[in-house]
């Protein structure tokens, strides 16, 4: 299952942010370090379910949208000079470590300092928040290198040493793969010898490892009470930004458990169906302005964002029987898989089970009931019929 971090500041929202996109309840509060031990729930990625194609809708989607589960961290806040063991710094930055992808939700509405403490709206510079976390990160993950960088110094003693095997070794307990680190080392002019690397050559190490391995998508938070400069300044950047309310977002999920609105997440709009009294109609009128003018809370397209357009992923289904699109029990498109664009049905059939990954022979595609080569690169919404000698 991919991993989602949240990363900011404290008081950004982030703990809001993962109750409305898991529905666990944590403790959300008005001060930094609400969050102490990490969160960890069950989010979901949306995406169109392929039995929109069909007569009838498969009953593992909501009416043809379909929810497939990523997992979803959330943190304790940082603040300047985490990497250096500020506030709750290394904790915080050990646990993104097996995280696939950040978000980094910043409070846009400018109502908390840079400490996560509590100003009055307005007074305080989101942009000081976009390359924040990249900063620390960074830093962080260079102060890893340094501090092992004589252990790489003894191996290059070794007449068998290899600088990017040993640079491997060391960053793949960041998260990072041999390719990721091959990739890396590719675009860098470094020399072999590790005795004649600088600070710089290991800070461009780690900048480009950790770009690689941990990309950034930026949610601008709290929307509902941002000034509209804020909002248009943070867009304006070179990031991929999703301007937010998890507040809204919460209220919205809330509301749907209790049977008071139509709503699912990602919805660009609801349908109130119970009854309120004014405040609460009031209150969800100006959820639905901002969801007017953005296309939604922006929660479920954060989640979007970092799963399909950061990490280039797509949703593959596997099937037994590529005529009723089922499972060998009858379930129509039981299981929904997010694989890395570019992969193949052999890649599928590892993901469902490493003895059907092995025993691979071929694959169909139950769309078009024809069987497709081994090297075919998977499309978002391809249904597949995986042919194993362990099935």
């Amino acid at each position: 299952m991919l991993t989602i971090a949240l990363a900011g500041k404290p008081n950004a929202g982030k703990s809001t942010f993962y109750t409305a996109a898991t529905m666990a309840d944590v403790d959300v509060a008005n001060y930094p370090f609400t969050t102490i031990d990490a969160n960890r729930g069950v989010t979901y990625a949306r995406t169109e379910c392929p039995c929109l194609e069909r007569d009838e809708r498969c009953g593992n989607c909501e009416g043809g949208k379909r929810y497939v589960p990523v997992e979803l961290l959330d943190v304790a806040g940082l603040v300047p000079g985490a990497h250096e063991g500020k506030g709750l710094g290394n904790q915080f930055l050990d646990e993104l470590t097996n995280a696939d992808v950040i978000v980094n939700v910043v409070d846009a509405s400018g109502g908390t300092d840079e400490e996560g403490e509590p100003v009055e709206v307005g007074t305080y510079d989101p942009l000081d928040e976009v390359d924040f976390i990249e900063e620390e990160m960074d830093q962080w993950l260079a102060g890893i290198v340094e501090r092992n960088w004589e252990s790489i110094e003894r191996k290059s003693r070794s007449p068998d040493f290899d600088i990017d095997d040993a640079l491997a070794d060391l960053l793949t307990g960041f998260g990072a793969s041999e390719y990721e680190v091959a990739a890396s080392l590719r675009e860098l002019d470094y020399p072999a010898d590790p005795m004649q690397w600088s600070d710089e050559h290991r800070e461009a190490l780690a900048r480009d490892v950790r770009a690689r391995t941990k990309p950034i998508v930026l949610v601008a938070n709290k929307v509902d009470i941002a000034p509209e400069e804020n909002i248009r300044r943070l867009r304006e950047t070179e990031k991929l930004v999703i301007p937010a309310t998890a507040d809204g977002e919460l209220a919205l999920r809330r509301a749907a458990e209790a049977g008071i609105v139509d709503y699912d997440p990602g919805d660009e709009d609801f349908e109130l169906v119970g009854d309120v009294n004014d405040a609460q109609r009031r209150g969800l009128e100006q959820i639905r302005d901002v969801m007017a003018e953005y296309g939604g809370t922006g929660v479920q397209q954060a989640i979007n964002a970092a799963v399909y357009d950061l990490l280039d992923h797509l949703t593959a289904y596997p099937v037994q029987n590529e005529s009723k699109w089922t499972d060998g029990q009858g379930n129509v498109l039981p299981d929904a898989f997010l694989l890395p664009r570019g992969s193949t049905p052999a890649d599928l059939a590892y993901a469902v089970h490493s003895d059907i990954g092995d025993g691979y022979l071929h694959a169909v595609d139950a769309k078009s009931k024809r069987r497709i080569s081994d090297s075919y690169e998977l499309e978002e919404g391809d249904v597949i019929k995986i042919v194993s000698t362990a099935t």
